[in-house]
């Protein structure tokens, strides 16, 4: 078997995984995307593993440590998307930007408020 088709196939999953990274606005499907391309990245690891007749079969065992790290990741990252979720009712990362500080290093009025209400009741 020629390297170019699992190496061809593996590109192009890297790259359908490369645009849900960053058009998708669902977290879940974020996490989805992220999936896919370590999975072309597998794909890769193993094809040239073949190619290369590697007698210690270095790619195959590389292999099983992204996959071990690819679990972790996706366990890690839907318990903090299902966190966000009960906390905030949503899922879009669109919306998650109201944590984030504005451009002058500042606390945006979203975060300004809640200091307000515990001044105003202290």
């Amino acid at each position: 078997m020629h390297l170019a088709y699992p190496a061809v196939l593996a590109a192009l999953l890297f790259c359908v995984g490369l645009y849900g990274v960053l058009a998708r606005r669902n977290a879940i499907l974020v996490l989805m995307s992220v999936e896919l391309m370590l999975n072309a990245v597998n794909l890769n690891l193993v094809a040239f593993d073949v190619w290369l007749r590697d007698t210690l079969h270095t790619g195959q065992a590389l292999t099983l440590f992204v996959i071990a790290i690819a679990a972790a990741e996706i366990g890690i990252g839907l318990a903090i998307v299902l966190m966000v979720y009960r906390n905030r009712g949503t899922s879009d990362i669109d919306r998650l930007r109201d944590t984030a500080e504005g451009p002058d290093g500042t606390a945006t009025p979203a975060q300004q408020a809640p200091t307000q209400k515990t001044e105003a009741t202290a």
